[in-house]
């Protein structure tokens, strides 16, 4: 049974940094294996994507930096708050993936996190790394847009 495209999702974090930083040339919402007591912690809302990234190693994707914060009555069952994690994919998307950052120089990117049907998702990004100018330029688009946007409310 697949999902539709309006099944709800409530977000748990968003990486706001990588989407500032990278050309973002095609979004994945993928799965990720996750101990008991970070699911836990993920529906609390404790995490971080300072530094996080994707990378395919032997034939896998594995979720790395990912900061998710230990549970609070974890106790001696705590997870490791930073460990890798492996991402669940299908073997012709991880080929593809493992393709297009070879031969193209992009880079894999979680986006956000969220919950869809009781499960963790990740939403994964193939990326390709903004220049200053690039970012300078995003800046003063969305400077223009949000003083356009006041200019016509006033009227």
């Amino acid at each position: 049974m697949h999902a539709s495209p309006d099944t709800p999702r409530k977000v748990i974090a968003s990486n706001k940094k990588a989407r500032r930083d990278y050309h973002v040339q095609e979004r994945l919402e993928v799965g990720i294996a996750l101990r008991g007591t970070e699911v836990k912690s993920v529906r609390e809302g404790h995490v971080s994507f300072a530094g996080a990234y994707a990378a395919v190693e032997n034939g896998e994707v594995f979720l790395y930096h990912l900061n998710i914060s230990p549970y609070e009555f974890g106790n001696r069952f705590n997870h490791e708050p930073a460990r890798e994690r492996r991402l669940l994919l299908h073997r012709r998307e991880i080929r593809r993936l493992k393709q297009q950052t070879d031969e193209r120089g992009c880079a894999l990117v979680p986006l956000g996190i969220y919950l869809k049907r009781g499960r963790v998702k990740v939403e994964l990004g193939v990326c390709k790394g903004k220049r200053q100018t690039d970012k300078r330029e995003t800046l003063r688009r969305r400077t223009l847009d949000r003083e356009a946007a006041r200019a016509m409310s006033r009227h």
